[in-house]
Order: C-alpha cells, then sequence, then structure tokens
C-alpha cells in the first residue's frame, strides 16, 4: 500500500523554460498570422464593395439601354443624340456655352 501512496505521491515532471518560450513564440507568430490576414480581409471587402458598385452603376446603364432599344427610334431621341453628341442645331439656332 505504500507503493500505491508514493506513486500517486511523485510530482510530474515540469515543462521545461524552453519549452514554455516556445509555446509563447508559436502563439504570438500565431497572432501575428492572424492580424495580417485580417487586414487582408478588410482590403477584399473594400475591393468587393467597389466592385458591387462598379456592376449596379452599369446594370443601371445597361437597362437604360435596354429601354431605349425597346422603345425604337423616335424623333425626340434622334434630335437629342444630333444635338448631345454630333452637336447639330436647328436652322437660325445659336448654342451659347458658359465658360467660353
Amino acid at each position: 500500500m505504500a507503493d500505491k501512496q508514493r506513486a500517486k505521491k511523485q510530482p510530474r515532471p515540469r515543462s521545461g523554460f524552453l519549452t514554455k518560450v516556445v509555446i509563447l513564440v508559436l502563439l504570438a507568430a500565431i497572432g501575428w498570422q492572424l492580424y495580417g490576414l485580417r487586414g487582408q480581409l478588410k482590403t477584399a471587402q473594400e475591393e468587393k464593395d467597389r466592385y458591387a458598385a462598379e456592376v449596379a452603376a452599369q446594370q443601371q446603364e445597361n437597362d437604360a439601354l435596354a429601354a431605349d432599344i425597346a422603345e425604337g427610334p423616335t424623333e425626340e431621341k434622334i434630335e437629342e443624340i444630333a444635338r448631345d453628341e454630333l452637336g447639330y442645331v436647328k436652322p437660325g439656332e445659336y448654342i451659347f456655352e458658359p465658360g467660353n
């Protein structure tokens, strides 16, 4: 019975100082990696938001062009294109642009 009590009372071997230092270094390295990943995640989220805004703007432009195509060529649309994109004016009409 005395042997059983001694077996129970024997102290466990303690982990050495070097083991504690290695674990601490590993934890610090993992923390550093997580911090770096956090920055990459933030950058990726900002990029995703920017692309989502670009997609929404392009979709809006596509919808407007699809509506123009569905409507077909009207006199008003032809006149608008001639004035805005080609710079045409009606006979006897003068265009004054600010700043010129």
